[in-house]
């Protein structure tokens, strides 16, 4: 039995407490956001000019999302106008060495995949 059935069976959920974070830390800007608050806490504008092309919504979103899960702490500052700081949390914090794993897996693994895709794609052209 893999660690992943164990897990769910002792869960008792099937699983989905599981897919939930990965859902939530597997979207597209997720990683992003937690890599770049490592070790800074960082002004919502700062935040966003250092995660090249995410607009000011999806960064609003991700970051209430992630403060929700308690992986971000949002400090508002009393001044005017408002200044507002983003930071992980401890529990954030401990994202990091997983993300990065999975990086550098993504990062050595990347040729191989792309060699996969081609022969796959190639194998399932229609012939001419």
């Amino acid at each position: 039995m893999s660690q992943y059935e164990q897990a769910c069976l002792i869960r008792g959920d099937a699983g989905r407490a599981i897919r939930g974070i990965l859902d939530r830390i597997g979207d597209k800007w997720t990683l992003l956001v937690v890599a770049t608050l490592e070790g800074e806490r960082l002004r919502f504008t700062e935040l966003q000019r250092r995660v090249p092309g995410i607009s000011q919504r999806m960064l609003s979103l991700t970051v209430r999302h992630l403060e929700r899960d308690g992986l971000v702490l949002r400090t508002v500052h009393a001044e005017v106008p408002p200044r507002v700081e983003y930071e992980l949390t401890g529990m954030g914090r401990t994202l990091i060495g997983p993300a990065v794993a999975l990086a550098e897996w993504a990062v050595e693994h990347n040729p191989a995949i792309e060699r996969g895709q081609a022969a796959y794609d190639a194998a399932r052209q229609p012939a001419s």
